[in-house]
């Protein structure tokens, strides 16, 4: 029984999700953005992950998380990605 209801009530916040995501990128070229980074390591695992967020005058949002396990952590490879995670967002 408690499945039967959890299908709905997640189908109905997945929606409110997407609808407040759309709603706030459809604001970024009109205010702007700030990309903001962190990074964790898995203890038990041993991998690195570098999550990336966005901040407006509407709020912070997760935007991707990316196993940088086994990379080179040089300037390149943080230009690099830094780009990429430009170009998803947009210009």
């Amino acid at each position: 029984m408690a499945y039967d209801l959890s299908r709905p009530i997640l189908d109905e916040e997945v929606e409110e999700v997407t609808k407040w995501i759309q709603e706030y990128k459809q604001r970024w070229p009109r205010t702007g953005i700030t990309l903001m980074s962190d990074g964790w390591l898995n203890k038990v695992s041993k991998k690195k992950f570098l999550n990336f967020l966005t901040y407006s005058p509407k709020g912070t949002a997760f935007l991707s998380s990316k196993d940088v396990s086994g990379t080179k952590n040089d300037a390149n490879f943080y230009v690099q990605l830094y780009d990429q995670i430009v170009e998803e967002v947009g210009d």
